[in-house]
């Protein structure tokens, strides 16, 4: 089979990242393949949240990264690179106070606007291609029973066209994801730091067991762990698994 088309449009889905990695299995694809969908019926988040998202007012879409020699090891290179271009996306769309929740929601102020799925397929140690699922939520204003959700535009009250959106959000990934095998965690990690959400300040945390703590977000390591001040100046690093926070 040829190489197909870049662009995927679909009426619905379960799920993008699903459909783009059913796909990958049985077609030759380009670079930078996306997949997008009006509808889709099982968008999941990081620990498997579900996601709500009226037909043909948001963003979702999937887009398929190949790589000759990303190590296992600098993958949260991956998170920063997806999360910077939706973050530089945004501002230049003027969309006000943007931060990046670890590991990769973006917020608008206490709102999250956007989240991010990356999901790797690997051979050895390293990482052959990644397909990345980006929900975005654009031009819907109601939320129901979701408290701390915003979209485009109940922030601005402007109405955005999805395929611009789409393409100014592919132009920036390419940018961002130019080369990046040859960049470190430790390289890109002092952007991606500069746009936590609630970097630095009390914040409230639910650890694997539902037990609630407070701390302060430090950082992020070079493994993409989330570094917290506990009390007594304690640092402690957790990954996904291991804690969320509250605000």
């Amino acid at each position: 089979m040829g190489e197909l088309s870049q662009i995927i449009k679909l009426d619905a889905t379960d799920s993008t990242n699903l459909y783009l990695k059913d796909l990958l299995l049985s077609a030759k694809l380009r670079d930078y393949t996306v997949v997008v969908t009006k509808s889709q019926q099982k968008g999941r988040g990081q620990m498997g949240a579900s996601w709500q998202s009226e037909s043909g007012k948001n963003l979702t879409f999937s887009v398929l990264k190949r790589f000759e020699a990303l190590h296992i090891d600098q993958q949260f290179v991956l998170n920063i690179g997806v999360s910077l271009a939706v973050y530089e996306t945004l501002k230049e769309m003027g969309i006000p106070v943007l931060r990046v929740k670890w590991p990769n929601d973006i917020m608008s102020g206490a709102s999250k606007i956007c989240g991010i799925l990356i999901e790797n397929i690997l051979k050895g140690k390293h990482i052959q291609s990644s397909i990345i699922g980006i929900g975005l939520n654009v031009n819907q204003t109601s939320f129901e029973n979701l408290d701390k959700v915003a979209s485009l535009k109940s922030l601005t009250g402007r109405f955005f066209d999805l395929d611009e959106v789409l393409s100014k959000l592919l132009e920036k990934l390419r940018f961002y994801l130019e080369g990046i095998e040859t960049k470190t965690v430790i390289q890109q990690l002092p952007a991606y730091e500069n746009l936590l959400f609630r970097k630095d300040k009390p914040s409230t945390f639910n650890d694997r067991y539902e037990q609630t703590f407070m701390g302060f977000i430090r950082g992020v390591s070079p493994e993409g762990k989330l570094r917290v001040e506990l009390e007594d100046s304690l640092l402690k690093e957790f990954d996904l698994k291991e804690v969320s926070l509250l605000y």
